[in-house]
Order: structure tokens, then sequence, then C-alpha cells
């Protein structure tokens, strides 16, 4: 900011660096934290000690282990190729939880060592060009390989678009994540169905009579390198593993580039900055076993972010001394390639040479790939039609979510959200004010939290009139949208009503600045979805945040006028604003005007689709509590919904949405979402 000395105008700050500096602070603390206890790894107890904590943690934050169910394998076909041949397997990792699989079984006596190979994010999964010819390399080079579909991809596209293996979504990616929403809202996880697909697809490997189960690995490239490291967390078993192109970033770490490396559900490990927990830790379990870690030295610029290599180099380190320390240095190795992210001819030879070395115990190295000829995706089906829900009548992950029994446990709504309450005595500062036509309009800010500042219009009737009443105004598009369109807000001044329009973090000029490094990865990752997903794993909600800030501003124009504020809010903004009644301290916030609201999370939850924004979304809150009673608690406060919405934002059912909020009778349900100058002005006037 400007010395107001030397500069006669308002010295405003950089806004669009409060939210990323903000992130920044809580991982600068997360990797102080992680490396404070990754120093005290220097004997071989305290690194058991680590790795039963490691494996403890990430069934937590994954939302807990499963039960290992009937795996009900089916063999449905076959392929008798040179060298080897495909069995085409279907097994349930999880009651009706349908996985199809490819098992390539050398020719010859075995038992051979078993390569459970999982898939990077192609649409059609197993079949993808450049895994297929791992799986059949490995086949050829005498191991038992196991490829199976993720959810999402595949014979596993749970969102088709009427032709086989097409998705109606974005891409694969979006299969992963888009249930993965709705998981968390119930405390489960796209890591947690991921993670125990694999698994129980090892239980499928090591179970078959070619297999020797006590020399089992993992590999994969990209979210399938990913996987094999959320595997070696959970599963000694384990013999050896590769990961090649897996997302080897923290969030805890040196240079943190906002939002940092955020990646499909499953990738994102939500509430671990807090507690020292990265990415990097889901391969201590592994120790001292046999570890390659594969990268794309272009990954940096072309696929993750400006910090996957340094990053990954820096934490490759610190799990070396761990491996020298259990005196087995030589067993874990880095290998890069120059080339573009993907399973490519050079890393398909690191992988071969790797298992070959520490599976089969052969000093001779691989020099050459063995003749490989990928399938049509049709001859890898293992149903007759490509797709196990027509095929086999499955559950999908949003069936099994929207079926789950809700157990509410009782929790302070303030906690579950990490809200952090502004202290009473909380003042705005004025930067400027000048005269407008029928009203004052001061600049303002507000400071919410440490280091994050709120910029502010305040409308204000003339000197000689009197103030009837304060509002705070939350719009989705920021204090600016609605200045070149019109004099809603001077209106209302006019009338008497002190009327404060607030940016909310990540909101109009608190948007946040793009992030370091590719001008592609920077702009795909500047939504404010990147920023919810990077502020669940670094323990501060962006929904928590934004109640936050509605605290902070209510508590400073209350102090300013010396009475309650009517909190009027539209669209994705009456969500905080209505947590934010609740949890504030009586005579801060009064009436609440919610026009376009969300009617309820469960609406997301029982909607196949939804496209209600993620920044609202907190892990488990449905099981603690709806939006209904979230309004019931904010009583005596009294709430307006006008033309609440559903998940997709479309008018909700007027009837339902009055039953759902039939036991709060603080709340009006209104059937027209009004936001224009007669209905603030009722709603300030409302008592």
């Amino acid at each position: 900011m400007l010395a107001a000395a030397q500069f006669p105008g308002v010295a405003y700050r950089d806004y669009s660096r409060v939210l990323p500096d903000y992130l920044r602070g809580l991982a600068a603390r997360a990797y102080s934290r992680r490396n404070a206890e990754i120093e005290k790894l220097t004997t071989s107890e305290a690194v058991r000690q680590r790795q039963s904590w490691t494996r403890d943690t990430f069934w937590k934050l994954a939302g807990g282990k499963p039960e290992r169910t009937p795996l009900n394998v089916k063999v449905t076909g076959q392929l008798d190729r040179q060298g080897y041949r495909v069995e085409k397997l279907i097994y349930e990792s999880r009651p009706e939880m349908h996985v199809p699989a490819n098992l390539y079984i050398p020719s010859g006596r075995g038992p051979f060592p078993g390569v459970l190979f999982q898939m990077g994010h192609s649409l059609n999964g197993k079949a993808y060009d450049s895994y297929q010819r791992c799986c059949q390399g490995l086949a050829k080079l005498g191991f038992v390989v196991l490829a199976f579909d993720p959810m999402g991809q595949g014979e596993r596209v749970y969102y088709p678009d009427g032709r086989l293996g097409r998705t109606r979504l974005a891409s694969s990616d979006e299969e992963h994540t888009l249930p993965g929403k709705q998981l968390l809202l119930l405390g489960d996880t796209s890591t947690r169905l991921q993670t125990w697909d694999a698994v129980r697809s090892l239980d499928v490997l090591a179970s078959h009579p070619s297999v020797d189960p006590k020399r089992l690995a993992s590999t994969g490239q990209s979210g399938g390198g990913t996987l094999t490291m959320l595997l070696a967390a959970v599963d000694d078993r384990l013999a050896a593993a590769a990961v090649c192109c897996g997302n080897t970033e923290n969030f805890a770490c040196a240079r943190f580039n906002p939002p940092g490396s955020t990646d499909d559900a499953e990738q994102d490990l939500l509430g671990s900055g807090p507690l020292g927990f990265d990415r990097w830790d889901l391969l201590y379990p592994l120790a001292p076993k046999p570890l390659l870690v594969t990268v794309s030295d272009k990954d940096f610029f072309g696929t993750y972010s400006s910090e996957y290599i340094s990053n990954g180099w820096e934490e490759f380190g610190k799990l070396k001394k761990v491996y020298e320390t259990l005196g087995a240095g030589e067993k874990l190795e880095w290998a890069g390639t120059p080339l573009p992210h993907g399973l490519a001819y050079d890393t398909r030879m690191q992988v071969y040479n790797w298992f070959t070395r520490w599976l089969k115990g052969s000093a001779q190295p691989v020099s050459v790939e063995p003749v490989v000829a990928p399938e049509p995706d049709a001859n890898t089906w293992a149903t007759d039609s490509g797709n196990v829900v027509k095929s086999l009548r499955g559950h999908t992950p949003f069936a099994i979510n929207r079926t789950r029994a809700v157990k509410f446990t009782p929790t302070p709504l303030d906690r579950l959200l990490g809200v952090q309450h502004p202290p009473a005595s909380l003042r705005l500062i004025t930067l400027k004010q000048v005269p407008s036509r029928g009203a004052d309009i001061e600049a303002i800010e507000i400071a919410s939290a440490p280091g994050v500042f709120l910029p502010s219009w305040l409308f204000l009737p003339k000197k000689t009139e009197p103030v009837t009443s304060v509002m705070l105004v939350l719009e989705p598009g920021g204090r600016n949208l609605r200045w070149h369109k019109g004099e809603m807000y001077q209106t209302l001044a006019a009338q008497g009503i002190a009327v404060s329009v607030a940016d909310l973090r990540g909101i109009g000029d608190l948007a946040p600045e793009y992030g370091r490094g590719s001008p592609r990865y920077a702009r795909s990752h500047n939504e404010e979805e990147d920023y919810a997903w990077a502020s669940l794993i670094l323990g501060r909600p962006l929904l928590g945040q934004r109640v936050t800030d509605v605290l902070a501003a209510a508590q400073a124009l209350k102090n300013r006028f010396g009475r309650s504020v009517v909190l009027a809010a539209q669209g994705k903004l009456t969500v905080p604003a209505l947590f934010a009644a609740a949890l504030a301290p009586a005579g801060s916030i009064g009436h609440l005007y919610l026009s376009e609201g969300l009617s309820s999370f469960r609406n997301i939850v029982d909607s196949e689709e939804f496209t209600h924004p993620f920044a609202n979304f907190v892990p488990s809150l449905l099981n603690h509590a709806d939006l209904p009673e979230v309004a019931l608690s904010a009583a005596p406060r009294r709430i307006t919904l006008a033309g609440p919405v559903d998940a997709s934002g479309r008018p909700a059912d007027l009837e339902l949405a009055r039953k759902l909020y039939e036991k709060a009778a603080n709340v009006r349900v209104e059937p027209r979402a009004r936001w224009d100058t007669e209905a603030l002005s009722a709603a300030a006037a409302f008592r």
C-alpha cells in the first residue's frame, strides 16, 4: 500500500493477494509442522511409529476403512495371445459395486510376481493405448498383471451420454470429482472409494493361483501413479511400487503457489494441512521396500504446478534419509523423462527394469520393450455392453451415497466451518468519502482476519438526514457489479438506509491473482473451486472464511451505527449469510433477506447432477445440520427466503421448500426471487 503522506488519493491495497496470502500462511504453518515431525525420523522405531500414524491418519481423513465383503469374482471371457492370455474379470469391491478388469497371465508355469496396474485419467480406462502396452510388456516379461477400471472410466462410466464409453460430463476427471463433492457432505470421499477399489483388486490379484502373494507390486501413470501412492499408504502386502508422473507435490511446501496442486477429488486430502500430513507421507509406509518415483521433467509447466519438480525433489530427499535410516538407501530411486506427461516408452522401460530387478532378482537389464499390440477397446470389455451399470444394474457412487443412513451428531457450527469470530470492538476504516446524488458514498475497509481486509462501499443518507436502518448487502458478482447499472443503493440511502456492499474472500476485488507458472495451468487453477479445495485441504473451508467475513462486516457496521444490521444476500452468498446469522452475537445481525438461495444441501446429495458452487461445501456437513436447521438456530431473527432454488439453481418446488422449513417459525418462504429497490427497502423496514 502507498504511504498516505506521499499519495493524495486512496491508497488501495492489492486485494487480489489477500486470499492467496491467507492460504500461504496456512501452508507455511503446515510445512513447518510437518518438517518438525519428519526431522525426528532418525531411528527405525521412529519411522515405524510414523508409518503407523500415516495409515491411521489417512483412513481418518478419507472417511474410515471399509469392511471387506465378498468379491464374487467372475471370469467373463478370455483372449489368447502369443506369450500370455487375458482373463476378463468382474468383481465387487463393495456389494453391487462392480469392477471390470483384465488379468494378463504369462505363458508357462508360475507362480509369477503380480503387478496391480492402476489407470491414469483415460476415459477408456484399461483400454488406453500406452496402458495396454505396459501391461502386455510386463506379462511377456513374466509378471501377472491386473488392470482394472477406476470409477468413472472405461466400463465404469457412471454419467454416460448415450454413446458407449462416453461421459456427458466435461471429462473423466469430473466422473471422479462430481460424486466426490456429494460424498464429502456425508463424511465420505472418492479417495476412500478409489483406495478401496485398489485394495480389493490387490485381493483378487494375490489370490490367483498363478501369483506369488509375497511378490506383489503396484504401478500406474498420472492418476494411476497417485492411486499407487494411496495404496502404498494402506496395504503392506506390496513388495515394491513404481509411481509414474503421479501427483507428488505437497501442499505443505516451500514457496507455496496458491491455490496449490489441487486436482481430482480423490487426490485432495481434506483437512491434512493442520495435521502436518501430505501426499509424500503416503509413501512412507512402503519403506524400506523398493520404490521408484518417475516424473516428466516438463510437468511443472505442462501438467502440474510450478513447484511440482522442486517440491517433489525436496521431499524425495527427506524420504531418502528415511530409507537410509532403515539401511535401504538403494531401494529408493528417482527417474525422469524430458517428454510430456504420459507413459511413454522410456518410462515403461524404467518400470520393467525396476520390477525385474526387485521382484525377480534379475541383474540383467531389459534392453528393449517386448513386442506389444494394443487391442481395440471392445476386446478388453468384461461386460457385454461396455458398461457395468447397463449390463449388471449395479450401484454407482451417487446411488450409494444417496441411500446412506445419516446419523446426526451435534457439533458447534463455528468449529465445523472453521470460523474465526471478530473482536467485539472491531471498527471499519473509512478510506474516503465523496458526495453523490441523493447520498454520500464512503470507500471503507474492514479487517476480517490477520492479513484479510474486506473492501466495501458504504452508501449513506445525506448528513442532514437520519439513518433509519443499516443493511449489509452481499452480491455474488462483487460490490462493483451494479455500480454502472443504476442507483439502487443510492436510492435506498436516500430513504434513510445506510447500505454497505462488501466483497468477501474470493469475490469481486478479492478475487485472487493468478498463480506463478505455466499460463495454461495458472488459468485453469484460478477458479473459485480450486481455492475451495485448497481451503479444505488446509483446514479452513472457504465457506467458513466467508462466514468470518460476514461476521466481521456486520460487527463493524453495528459498532459504527449502534444498531443491528439487516443482512441481504443473493445466490451462492445466501449460504454464508445464513450461517453468519446463526453464529452472530445478539444485536449484530437482525432480519435476513435471502434471494435465490439454496433450499437444502440434502437436495445436492439427492441430485445426480448439480451446479451449486463448491465454495459452500464442508465435509460431513449433513451429519451435523442442513440449512433448515441452521435457519431455525438463527431464531429469533426473522428470515425471508425469496425464490429458493434447488441444487441446479432452478426454482425449488415451493410447497416442498415450505415443508423443509416448517419447523422454523422464524422463516418465511416467498415464491419470487426479487432483488430490487422495493424488495430491499421492504427488508430494511421489516420488523
